[in-house]
């Protein structure tokens, strides 16, 4: 197995309500994600994720289950695929949560496309509170993946210096 860097974006000044990877290659098995944001959020806010500009969240099912240190969560979502959680603005200053996203047979025609993920924050460095989530999804779709839009709502933003970075898979 070999990883191959496709792109990296990283936010500027004055922060980004999304980020797009478009025309994605074609000739990898599968999407590697690595994302370390920030935004100008509330603690623990979801961050969605797009395929191909779909936005039907009729398309999407996640599923999550994750821990605080003192307790633990599970549940299910729609609407998006989700990487997990950003630290915002009453988390530890200066800290930023990171998420490691697969999205296995992003190019196979003849399935739905399935996402996981790991992410984790810290929402306060002296006591070691944070949220570590472990996160399964679905795209109801068996179209190939040529586009990710990773976004918060139009207002949040990703704060300066989060960064994207997409990578793809050979298995040969």
């Amino acid at each position: 197995m070999s990883m191959y860097p496709i792109a990296t974006t990283t936010v500027g000044a004055g922060g980004a309500t999304s980020i797009t990877f478009s025309s994605i290659p074609q000739n990898f098995t599968h999407l590697h994600l690595r994302a370390f944001t920030r935004g100008v959020v509330s603690s623990g806010t979801n961050i969605p994720m797009q395929f191909n500009g779909d936005g039907t969240s009729g398309n999407y099912i996640t599923h999550y289950v994750g821990g605080t240190g003192a307790a633990t969560f599970s549940g299910s979502t729609g609407g998006n695929a989700n990487i997990g959680w950003t630290m915002g603005t009453t988390d530890t200053a200066n800290g930023f949560g990171a998420s490691i996203v697969d999205i296995l047979d992003y190019t196979n025609t003849n399935k739905n496309k399935t996402v996981r993920t790991l992410n984790g924050v810290v929402q306060d460095a002296t006591t070691g509170t944070g949220l570590l989530g472990l996160w399964s999804g679905l795209w109801i779709s068996t179209a190939a993946i040529n586009s990710i839009n990773i976004s918060l709502s139009s207002t949040p933003l990703f704060a300066q210096y989060s960064t994207f970075q997409l990578y793809g898979i050979t298995t040969a």
